[in-house]
């Protein structure tokens, strides 16, 4: 009797039950933990969208949901500029180009979290919104061998259930206050100019790769906010991960 093995079935099955005993376990243990106050003294939960930074540092994120040909083009641009940069993936996306996820991973930039299926969250209950987390964590985590450990809810939805749930799988929420809008397929230099205004000390910027322009305009962009006298960091580079509080326009300060 012979036996077949086939790595995406493995892949899937070591997923599926890694999920099955983390919701387990979650559900043994669900409490309401770091809820994070807003400065108007609600308990509204909060996700990070820029950070009271003491250095010049800002952090660049690339959402990862669509194709992968730019990959190459944006790893290309991001050494020869000494950067790094922070990709939140979609599992789906991680499932269909593994080899962009190891080139990612292997050249020293950060992967986090960005859904299983780039479903709207907010219509999801807690459970659910844990299985999107973990099932892309894990997907993640057979690849690099880590798990991930930010997540960025999809289109940029949350509420207190996606963040409880983003908490208690053991992940910093974390959204942006500088989007680009590279996805609408806009030029560099428009790009620019919706980043330069608002560019300032621990400031999170949102782009995209799969679109028109972002490949070809990443190294404008990276030498224009260099030129301004800010370091690009990633965002675990930029954030604190302890003894912290995030105010009522998002903003993360350390206590």
């Amino acid at each position: 009797m012979f036996f077949v093995y086939n790595k995406d079935k493995i892949i899937s099955v070591v997923i599926a039950l890694s999920t099955v005993l983390v919701l387990f376990l979650l559900a043994a243990t669900f409490k309401q933990e770091n809820t994070i106050q807003t400065s108007a003294g609600t308990t509204k939960l909060l996700p990070i969208y820029s950070v009271d930074a003491e250095e010049n540092k800002v952090a660049l994120t690339i959402n990862c949901a669509w194709n992968a040909d730019d990959i190459d083009s944006i790893l290309e641009t991001l050494s020869k500029n000494e950067v790094k940069a922070t990709f939140f993936m979609v599992g789906d996306w991680v499932s269909k180009f593994q080899d962009a996820v190891k080139k990612i991973y292997e050249s020293g930039n950060e992967i986090a979290n960005h859904s299983e299926s780039h479903a709207h969250v907010n219509n999801l209950g807690y459970e659910e919104n844990v299985e999107q987390i973990i099932e892309c964590s894990d997907r993640i985590q057979v690849i690099t061998g880590k798990p991930t450990t930010l997540y960025r809810g999809p289109y940029g939805e949350y509420n207190d259930t996606v963040i409880k749930a983003a908490q208690n799988s053991n992940h910093i929420m974390i959204q942006w206050n500088i989007d680009s809008l590279d996805y609408k397929g806009i030029t560099g230099e428009q790009m620019w100019e919706r980043i330069e205004p608002k560019l300032d000390k621990g400031s999170i910027i949102l782009m995209h790769n799969g679109t028109e322009n972002t490949a070809l305009s990443l190294d404008m962009i990276i030498n224009n906010i260099k030129q301004k006298g800010y370091n690009l960091v990633t965002v675990s580079e930029l954030i604190y991960k302890e003894n912290y509080t995030i105010d009522n326009n998002g903003v993360q300060h350390r206590l």
